[in-house]
């Protein structure tokens, strides 16, 4: 029992851990992960969630195959496959901006 008397001290010790005032800041609308060049950042991410952050970072949609998307950046060239698997990013591959 002396152990769970220490639980909330603990959670609040590792929240507070988790601030770290060195990390970037990011601009208001971009997301966390992912850059305008490279989206692998993405894999693993909820779809619906994630499509507005790619389309922040400047992608567009370009074509979709099946549950296999194509986006592309103009400004930086970046092109990227992504595939989606049971609600999620499940392959996020960049690839040469022909390839778009």
């Amino acid at each position: 029992m002396k152990y769970f008397a220490q639980l909330p001290a603990v959670l609040a010790a590792l929240s507070l851990a988790a601030c770290d005032a060195a990390s970037p800041s990011t601009e208001p609308g971009q997301p966390t992960v992912g850059s305008s060049a490279d989206l692998s950042a993405f894999e693993g991410a909820r779809a619906g969630q994630a499509e507005m952050g790619i389309q922040n970072l400047g992608f567009e949609l370009i074509r979709s195959e099946g549950l296999t998307s194509f986006w592309f950046n103009r400004e930086t060239g970046a092109c990227a496959r992504i595939t989606t698997g049971n609600g999620r990013y499940s392959d996020v591959t960049m690839l040469p901006a022909q390839e778009c």
